[in-house]
């Protein structure tokens, strides 16, 4: 499990006071209530749990929206390749959920994937239509077995997951080129491409 998020994370209120909101890379003095937050939900069982160890090796990915010191959510982009990274630790404070975080977390990480000049991004989520309405398809998650083998084999849920991959193209001219191979696996969802070697490349080497 890789995210909190539901349908009430991305809504943003159209009355009444907003919150002042800021929304930056995360530092080392976030890591604790990043904690508290993941952790939280991670006792529910809606996210896996994370360490300080953990945390203090992974804080580069993560960024985070903040109102004054007070801490909203959370969420990271993890890079598989490079090519290719996930959306993950997705998490919005309980009293937050109603102030447009998670669409807040989800662009400002996807921004970052085009800084960081990737193909494309990707993310497990139980909400797609809201991933859909920032440019996010459903993917057969069967295509992703780095994303598997490295996190989901972890998870309580692993045998039975009922998450949803989702996917954004970011770079269609390169995603399109003739190193990568995209065979749809049906008419509704998007296979994730994976490099395909050239002839030459196939070509055993002299002896």
């Amino acid at each position: 499990m890789i995210s909190s998020l539901h349908a009430d994370a991305f809504v943003e209120r159209t009355s009444g006071a907003s919150l002042p909101l800021t929304v930056r890379k995360a530092v080392m003095r976030d890591i604790p209530p990043i904690l508290d937050l993941i952790n939280g939900y991670a006792a529910k069982g809606v996210m896996l749990p994370r360490t300080e160890f953990e945390m203090s090796e992974a804080i580069r990915d993560f960024t985070v929206v903040m109102t004054g010191s007070r801490l909203l959510g959370c969420g990271a982009l993890h890079f598989y390749s490079p090519a290719l990274a996930e959306i993950r630790s997705l998490a919005v404070a309980e009293e937050a959920k109603t102030h447009g975080i998670g669409r807040r977390l989800v662009r400002a990480l996807v921004q970052e994937a085009q800084e960081y000049e990737l193909d494309a991004a990707f993310a497990f989520t139980y909400v797609t239509d809201f991933f859909e309405k920032v440019g996010f398809h459903v993917v057969e998650r069967g295509v992703l077995p780095l994303k598997a083998w490295k996190d989901c084999v972890r998870c309580p849920k692993f045998q039975a997951c009922d998450e949803i991959a989702v996917l954004r193209i970011l770079r269609p001219d390169r995603w399109n080129a003739k190193v990568w191979e995209m065979t749809p696996s049906d008419d509704h969802l998007i296979q994730i491409p994976t490099p395909r070697l050239s002839e030459d490349c196939l070509q055993l080497p002299p002896k």
